[in-house]
């Protein structure tokens, strides 16, 4: 399979299966990687239902029904979600419980700027309804940027004075590293 796409896509809140943030930010890279210029990355994913928990409080349902139970179980200093699902199926129980790294917007966006992709568009579900800080999912388009060269290391856009900014922040690194009283 080669070549590169307009479009790749994950829905359903797959991202939350790579239960890493080092395997999140991959991911974007390898879609980037494989996007045509100006092709889109599109995901679909929940926001965390943290403002929903009582203080001290870990766990939140999110369905309960005389058949399913299924609720939450938040490791807030690990942003791991432990998915609890209770069935009743024939009479017999049935379960299943799975992690998910749960991700917010702005680090989707910081993960997609690192492959050199952009936000394009967002909103709180396929309908296009607007995001708000109301909205329980979001579905997030990044575009690829038209450079093909190495995705870890976009260039940087030239300042005003037209030097680049990396050169900027670089001459600033070197003036704090000396010691006091040295010479320019």
């Amino acid at each position: 399979m080669g070549g590169t796409f307009t479009l790749a896509y994950l829905v359903r809140n797959t991202i939350t299966n790579l239960t890493t943030q080092d395997e999140q930010v991959e991911c974007f890279r390898n879609v980037a990687a494989q996007l045509e210029p100006g092709g889109c990355f599109v995901i679909e994913v929940y926001i965390p239902a943290l403002q929903r928990l009582p203080p001290g409080e870990t766990f939140h349902a999110f369905t309960v029904t005389p058949t399913h139970l299924g609720f939450e179980e938040y490791d807030i200093a690990a942003q791991i979600a432990f998915s609890h699902h209770y069935w009743v199926v024939d009479g017999e129980l049935e379960t299943f419980s799975s992690p998910h790294r749960y991700v917010w917007p702005s680090e989707l966006d910081l993960m997609a700027r690192l492959a050199g992709m952009t936000l394009r568009d967002r909103w709180s579900g396929w309908q296009r309804e607007p995001f708000t800080s109301a909205s329980t999912t979001h579905v997030s388009v990044w575009e690829n940027a038209t450079w093909r060269g190495p995705v870890s290391r976009p260039a940087m856009p030239p300042t005003p004075r037209g030097r680049a900014r990396r050169s900027r922040c670089a001459a600033s690194r070197r003036r704090r590293a000396r010691p006091s009283g040295a010479a320019r």
